[in-house]
């Protein structure tokens, strides 16, 4: 799949997320028709994001961790260091994908990546995202506009989960998360990347 489609790939280390954000929305707004996709893997200093639909009550807590409103769908998350953040800028059209197909895509990437560290992953009905035993291990959000896709999807690696608990991650009160070192614990940001990437080629 998708051979025949340029996917550059771009490593952006930890950077700010609203400078990325904005960065997303102005690739996405000059883009052209022969423009190539984009894969951004980046790492964010703690923060919170609130999609379009957010409800305030989502945040149960204040902790001292920012809470930036952006344009993606959904509810509340948060990114934080050892969180493998991958943002996926698409021309679905050229691609042939609704947002649904998009959004199967990229979560059996993410399956199909944790099957390769011995953990069975699993989708929840009516919860987008990647779920182990029940508690969600990765987050996917997305904004399309003009027929392309920005934003994408958060994998928990190695991070501290705490901040969790100051929302509903996902607007789901109760919500379990996981990450891989709970599994794994010689899984790195560095080689679980690289095979995330690998993964998100051959389905897209």
């Amino acid at each position: 799949m998708g051979q025949d489609r340029p996917l550059i790939v771009k490593l952006l280390g930890q950077v700010d997320y609203e400078p990325t954000w904005r960065a997303m929305q102005d690739f996405t707004a000059r883009r052209q028709p022969d423009t190539p996709d984009e894969l951004w893997l980046c790492e964010h200093p703690p923060v919170f994001t609130q999609g379009l639909a957010g409800k305030p009550e989502h945040l149960l807590a204040e902790i001292g961790i920012p809470v930036v409103k952006i344009d993606r769908g959904g509810q509340v998350t948060y990114h934080g260091p050892g969180q493998l953040v991958c943002y996926l800028l698409l021309d679905l059209k050229r691609r042939g994908l609704t947002i649904k197909g998009l959004v199967n895509r990229m979560e059996q990437a993410v399956i199909d990546l944790l099957a390769e560290f011995g953990v069975s992953a699993e989708r929840l009905s009516g919860a987008p995202g990647v779920y182990v035993a029940g508690a969600k291990i990765a987050a996917l959000g997305l904004k399309v506009k003009n027929n392309c896709c920005y934003h994408g999807l958060a994998l928990n690696v190695a991070m501290d989960l705490a901040p969790f608990t100051a929302i509903n991650p996902c607007g789901y009160a109760g919500m379990a998360v996981t990450q891989l070192s709970a599994f794994d614990s010689h899984a790195k940001m560095e080689g679980v990347g690289a095979q995330l990437i690998e993964q998100l080629r051959q389905h897209l």
